[in-house]
């Protein structure tokens, strides 16, 4: 899929964090879109899809000039007391397009030199890596989520063929925890996985965050039916993966290498 870029110049880019994100005071989107294009997304029912008109992950809005936005919104923010940001809730801000655009990296930056009380950057790109030095810098103010949905490359194939691979992400993650930047796995949304899985993640990382549709849409699912995924699962013969208990199979299963307090579920996880 080609995914054509378009430049555009924010005139704010901290939103507050409201829903799923009440926890956090701020959200914070390097930018518009995603090449990704993961069949699950939500964004793919949000007006910021739904209106553009044209196919999810076909387009990205680079936001030009954030990082002195980003600037200028932090200081007064932080005027008005503790500032938390969850970094990013509708895009990837490690996508394709910020090898060569940069604008996370300028975010990174505006925040050592304008610290916020925490940050969580979530994404489930191995390029977060080539930032380990500005996220070191953070310290105690920053943890990384990855989300690895599942240890099996297929069901990555098959659910987001045009993210990276898993085995590049437990790499990343695992590469992230060594330098002692705080960590998590976000199986989020939880895909068709082994038996394996914990065992996996239990090398890459000490705290893990489970996550499924019924959860975590915002929706109580009904966002996702919308998407078609439910048919999907059942062309493959993983009708069993589209249900709610599949959630307690896999937190059955992370129990048997994380202790309790190290693995948490859907909302909590992505907590402060």
């Amino acid at each position: 899929m080609r995914t054509s870029l378009h430049y555009k110049e924010p005139q704010s880019i901290l939103n507050k964090g409201t829903g799923f994100l009440s926890g956090y005071t701020h959200s914070l989107n390097p930018y518009a879109g995603c090449a990704f294009a993961c069949s699950f997304c939500y964004v793919r029912q949000m007006p910021v899809s739904l209106f553009r008109q044209q196919e999810w992950g076909t387009w990205v809005d680079v936001k030009q000039g954030a990082a002195e936005v980003l600037r200028r919104q932090l200081r007064t923010a932080k005027k008005k007391g503790p500032v938390t940001i969850f970094m990013s809730s509708s895009t990837d801000p490690y996508q394709p397009a910020e090898h060569k655009e940069g604008v996370t990296r300028s975010l990174l930056e505006t925040m050592v030199e304008e610290p916020p009380d925490f940050l969580l950057v979530q994404t489930r790109s191995p390029l977060i890596t080539r930032d380990i030095d500005l996220l070191k810098q953070l310290g105690e103010r920053v943890r990384v989520s990855m989300t690895i949905e599942t240890d099996r490359d297929d069901m990555r194939k098959l659910f987001s063929p045009s993210a990276p691979p898993i085995a590049a992400r437990l790499r990343a993650l695992t590469a992230l925890s060594e330098e002692g930047i705080a960590t998590q796995a976000a199986i989020a949304p939880l895909l068709p996985s082994s038996e394996n899985f914990p065992r996996l993640l239990r090398q890459a990382t000490g705290r893990v965050c489970i996550d499924d549709y019924f959860n975590g849409d915002g929706s109580g699912g009904k966002r996702t039916q919308r998407l078609g995924l439910e048919n999907l699962y059942r062309k493959h013969g993983l009708s069993e993966w589209y249900h709610p208990d599949a959630l307690q199979t896999v937190i059955e299963r992370i129990r048997g290498e994380f202790r309790d307090g190290e693995w948490l579920v859907s909302q909590e996880g992505f907590e402060p």
